[in-house]
């Protein structure tokens, strides 16, 4: 039993980790430039 659970929570962690390393998208690289852009704005008027 201990070993079906590990083997699970093995299998769940590998996944996580290769789904988190996937590249960002066109749309998604774009939506970070413009909070980047609106961050810089915050700071020139603070």
């Amino acid at each position: 039993m201990k070993k079906l659970i590990f083997a699970f929570l093995l299998l769940t962690f590998t996944a996580t980790a290769f789904t988190s390393c996937r590249e960002k998208t066109t749309g998604e690289k774009i939506e970070d430039a413009v909070d980047d852009v609106g961050d810089e704005i915050e700071d020139a008027v603070d």
